[in-house]
C-alpha cells in the first residue's frame, strides 16, 4: 500500500530540491472542495491549488467538456491547424474582459507566460523597454517574470541577472506604513531618478497580490495610476492570473475600481484544472506584433479551451459571482471574529476582497513583528487536522484562503473551525519535516 511517508521518501530522492512542497500529503483524489490522500485520509481544501479551482475539483461540466474535447483532438498546434475552442474562448473572453473594445485574445499555457507576452506585446506597442512592477509583486519564476516580481527570498536569489529596464515602486500597503500618496511620490521620483516616462511602456499590478500577501491595491491608488499611464502614453497591464473569475466577487478584480487596463494577463481558474493562459486587451494593442511574434507550440491546447469555455458556463448558470460574494462576507466574519478573540492576539490584520481573505501572523500586535513560523506550525498542524491551506506574505507569515467558490458553507464552516483549532495549535511548539516549505508560488 501507497503511503504518505513511502511517496515522500521517493520524491525525496527523485525530485529537484528547488521544488518546494508546503505540506507532506500526497493527493490520491478529489471533489469540489475536499480531497483525499493516498491513505484515503480526507482534508477540506481551502488551497485550490493556488486558486485554479473556483469551480472546484473535477466540475462534472468541465470533465464532461474534456471528455469530450479529448475523444474528438488533443493537439494540433492552433499556429499550424487552428481549432474552433480556441476561437470560441477568445470570442467569450473578448466579451467580458474589463480592456476598452474592441478586444482581441491570445492564449498561452502558465500564468507566467501570460505576463512574459503581455510585457512583449506592451513594449512592442509602444516602442518603449521600461516596466514599472511593485514591492511584494509575484508575477512568475520566468527570468522576465522574476525580474518583475518584488520578493527576493526563495524566488530571485541567485538566479540573476535579470531582464534590464525593469524598476520597483513601493506597493500601498497600509498594514506595513504605505499609502497611496507615498506610491505616487516613489513612482515619480522613478521618473525623475531612473527612467523618464516617455521611455516607459507599461506598469504591471496585481489588483490584490497573491504571493505578496493578500494586499488590496486601494481604488484611488488603481485609479490614479490610470490617469498617469494615460498622460505619459503608458499601458497599464492588470495581473488577474490568481484575482480572476470570481475570487473577489467580480470576474476581475480591478472592476471593483471602475478602472480599464489597456491588458489583462488570466491563468489559473481560467481552466478549471487544465493549463491554460491568455492575454486579452485593446485590439489596436494586441495587434501591433506581426505574425509570429506571439504564440507557442502547447498554447491554446484544445482540451483546456473546452474546459475553459465549461467554466465559463458553469460561472454564468450557477451564479458563482454571487456566490463568491456571500462566501466572502462570511468568510471575513469568521476571521474578524477571530481577530477579536483574546486567544488569538496573533492575529495583526485580516484583509483582502470577495473571498480572496487572509489573515496575517505577528508576534504581537504593537510592533507587527512578522512571525513565519508559527505560520508554518499553523499550516502543518491545521493539515493533521484534516485542512489544507496556504501561506505567503514578504514574511511567510500570511495565511490566504483559496477555497472553491462552490464548496458547501457547512464544509466552509467546517474548514473555518479547523483553522481556529490549528491556530491554537500553533501556538505550541511542533517540529516542521524538512523541505517543507511555506513558499509557494502565488
Amino acid at each position: 500500500m501507497k503511503t504518505n511517508a513511502s511517496l515522500w521518501s521517493r520524491l525525496q530522492s527523485s525530485v529537484a530540491r528547488g521544488v518546494s512542497v508546503s505540506l507532506p500529503i500526497f493527493a490520491d483524489s478529489a471533489e469540489n472542495a475536499e480531497l483525499r490522500d493516498v491513505e484515503g485520509r480526507r482534508y477540506i481544501d481551502f488551497a485550490g491549488g493556488i486558486a485554479v479551482l473556483n469551480v472546484g475539483h473535477r466540475h462534472p461540466r468541465v470533465i464532461e467538456a474534456a471528455a469530450a474535447q479529448l475523444a474528438a483532438i488533443t493537439h494540433a498546434c492552433f499556429q499550424v491547424t487552428p481549432y474552433e475552442p480556441y476561437v470560441q474562448l477568445a470570442e467569450r473572453l473578448n466579451e467580458i474582459a474589463p480592456c476598452p473594445a474592441p478586444r482581441k485574445t491570445l492564449f498561452l499555457t502558465t500564468g507566467a507566460e501570460a505576463i512574459e507576452n503581455a510585457i512583449k506585446i506592451a513594449r512592442y506597442a509602444t516602442g518603449r523597454p521600461g516596466v514599472i512592477a511593485f514591492d511584494g509583486a509575484f508575477h512568475g519564476r520566468t527570468m522576465m517574470t522574476l525580474a518583475l516580481t518584488g520578493k527576493v527570498n526563495p524566488y530571485k536569489s541567485g538566479f540573476g541577472p535579470f531582464a534590464p529596464e525593469v524598476y520597483h515602486a513601493p506597493f500601498p500597503d497600509p498594514y506595513h506604513g504605505g499609502s497611496v500618496a507615498l506610491s505616487m511620490r516613489a513612482i515619480d521620483s522613478l521618473f525623475h531618478s531612473s527612467i523618464e516616462p516617455k521611455r516607459v511602456g507599461a506598469i504591471v499590478i496585481e489588483p490584490v497580490q497573491g504571493e505578496g500577501g493578500f494586499n488590496v491595491a486601494p481604488s484611488e491608488f488603481l485609479r490614479e495610476l490610470r490617469a498617469l499611464c494615460d498622460a505619459h502614453g503608458i499601458l497599464l497591464i492588470a495581473d488577474e492570473v490568481q484575482t480572476g473569475f470570481g475570487r473577489t466577487g467580480r470576474m476581475f478584480a480591478i472592476e471593483h475600481a471602475g478602472v480599464a487596463p489597456d491588458l489583462v494577463a488570466i491563468a489559473k481558474s481560467l481552466g478549471g484544472g487544465f493549463p491554460l493562459s491568455a492575454v486579452t486587451g485593446r485590439a489596436e494593442i494586441m495587434d501591433s506584433v506581426p505574425p509570429g511574434g506571439l504564440g507557442g507550440t502547447y498554447a491554446g491546447n484544445p482540451v483546456a479551451c473546452a474546459a475553459a469555455l465549461a467554466v465559463l458556463d458553469v460561472m454564468r448558470d450557477e451564479n458563482i459571482l454571487v456566490r463568491a460574494g456571500k462566501l466572502g462576507t462570511m468568510l471575513r466574519e469568521r476571521l474578524s471574529k477571530m481577530q477579536r478573540d483574546p486567544r488569538f492576539g496573533c492575529i495583526g490584520d485580516v484583509r483582502g476582497l470577495g473571498a480572496m481573505l487572509a489573515l496575517e501572523l505577528v508576534r504581537d500586535r504593537a510592533s507587527r513583528a512578522a512571525d513565519p513560523e508559527l505560520t508554518r506550525r499553523v499550516v502543518l498542524a491545521a493539515a493533521e487536522r484534516g485542512l489544507v491551506i496556504l501561506s505567503c506574505g514578504l514574511s511567510a507569515n500570511v495565511i490566504r484562503i483559496l477555497v472553491p467558490l462552490t464548496a458547501p458553507l457547512e464544509q466552509v464552516d467546517e474548514g473555518m473551525s479547523i483553522l481556529e483549532e490549528a491556530l491554537l495549535a500553533g501556538l505550541k511548539s511542533a517540529p516542521v519535516p524538512a523541505r517543507v516549505s511555506n513558499h509557494q508560488a502565488g
